[in-house]
């Protein structure tokens, strides 16, 4: 179809050579109790922003693998790594907290920089005004292509009267009580939803700036009530409605551009600056490259895989690389291993049919999964972004019993494992 032509190409342009995301969408609280991190584990990321690899560096496993086919955003992981081997944490989180500092030129070329490798410094050389504070775009959650639309976002909450300040009415809220009384005393329904950003959130080249493929827009306009656009809307109005804002930072960041001392990642806070500073930093690796090809390359087992949700986008596109994928997975994995993913899909069908070879023999993977479903609904009813369909925990070598089975196809309808 034309559509799903223009909707991959607009995709591929916009993520081509651009930083996508300059933080994580992915809650690293719930994934903390999923994953179960000991002191023997080694996890697979994909890279993202890397604030969840920090997280997880928290937990101190033995190492931290962030994978990512986009140099740039490794590149990211790798200044926030430098940047805590080098400053001090009040400069560390005027760079990352509040998204500039006034001397981060001399900051990046006289501490930084010479922590970084050649390919991330020739990425920051020529993006320095990321960070300086001195353009349009003030903060560095305003930059990239994701940063972009939320800059956009804050210039359209200032044109309905009102709205910017019940926004900040709603972070500021106590509980959720009092949100869900803001929300509807300021009518931030009726503010916010105008057609004009119904008809934006629906358009392929805003898709593409929040880093939503085609394949996840196909999914959710074939499954849900109103397609992508209906699916935003409602979640949002979920997040401001039910789950306390007073710790979601990933929502405070997106709409204010910034985090507070109070409300921010993990890897923000003062004490958790220096445990990592203290070593634990050390522990995480960035690698360019798919998943399967830094497992293929890597001779140490895995017995943690966070794949984030970039199997909707490869099942659409390349499905002969998400069996490839799967198996150097299975190749490289523990006896062990956890593995977790997240889909925009309600429920996802195309994981348990795919075919690998295991131990001499032709399995399904299904076969050779465990699912979790109780803790993944447990946990993605907590999610602070609550942006994703499903969210997924499967230990692998566990085969799934007839009940489980029956348990999962159910729940996976609501939204968790299927």
């Amino acid at each position: 179809m034309v559509a799903n032509w223009l909707g991959n190409k607009c995709f591929k342009v916009v993520h081509q050579k651009n930083l996508v995301y300059n933080t994580c969408w992915e809650d690293p609280r719930i994934d903390r109790q999923a994953l179960s991190l000991g002191a023997d584990d080694s996890v697979l990321v994909i890279t993202s922003a890397g604030c969840n690899a920090l997280d997880y560096a928290l937990q101190s496993p033995r190492s931290v693998h962030a994978v990512d086919m986009n140099p740039l955003q490794n590149a990211l992981l790798e200044l926030k790594c430098a940047a805590i081997r080098t400053l001090n944490y009040d400069d560390f989180f005027d760079v990352f907290g509040r998204g500039f500092h006034a001397d981060w030129q001399s900051l990046y070329h006289n501490h930084i920089r010479s922590s970084l490798t050649a390919e991330a410094r020739g990425i920051w050389d020529r993006r320095l005004d990321f960070f300086d504070g001195t353009s349009r775009r003030k903060s560095f959650y305003f930059r990239g292509t994701s940063g972009l639309f939320a800059w956009l976002v804050n210039g359209y909450l200032k044109r309905p009267a009102g709205l910017k300040e019940a926004i900040g009415e709603l972070l500021q809220a106590e509980s959720v009580d009092r949100q869900r009384e803001v929300y509807q005393q300021r009518d931030i329904n009726g503010l916010l939803w105008s057609k004009p950003l119904r008809w934006a959130l629906r358009r392929d080249t805003t898709l593409a700036m929040l880093g939503v493929p085609r394949s996840q827009r196909n999914q959710l306009d074939r499954c849900y009530p109103g397609g992508i656009g209906g699916f935003i809307q409602d979640r949002i109005e979920a997040v401001f409605k039910t789950l306390p804002l007073r710790d979601n930072y990933f929502w405070r960041v997106y709409l204010t551009g910034s985090y507070t001392p109070d409300c921010c990642p993990e890897y923000l806070k003062e004490q958790n600056f220096e445990r990592l500073k203290g070593g634990l930093v050390d522990r995480v690796h960035t690698h360019t490259n798919t998943v399967e090809g830094f497992l293929t390359g890597h001779d140490q087992p895995i017995s943690r895989f966070v794949l984030l949700d970039h199997m909707d986008w490869l099942y659409d596109r390349h499905p002969e690389l998400l069996v490839s994928e799967w198996q150097s997975i299975l190749n490289r994995a523990t006896s062990d291993a956890r593995v977790l993913w997240r889909s925009a899909a309600l429920a996802v069908d195309f994981v348990n049919p795919l075919m690998l070879q295991h131990e001499g023999s032709a399995v399904q993977l299904g076969d050779l999964l465990h699912y979790h479903d109780e803790l993944a609904t447990s946990l993605h009813a907590r999610d602070r972004v609550h942006t994703y369909g499903s969210f997924y925990i499967a230990d692998l070598f566990g085969r799934l019993s007839d009940d489980t089975a029956v348990t999962t196809e159910a729940v996976g309808a609501t939204g968790v494992a299927a």
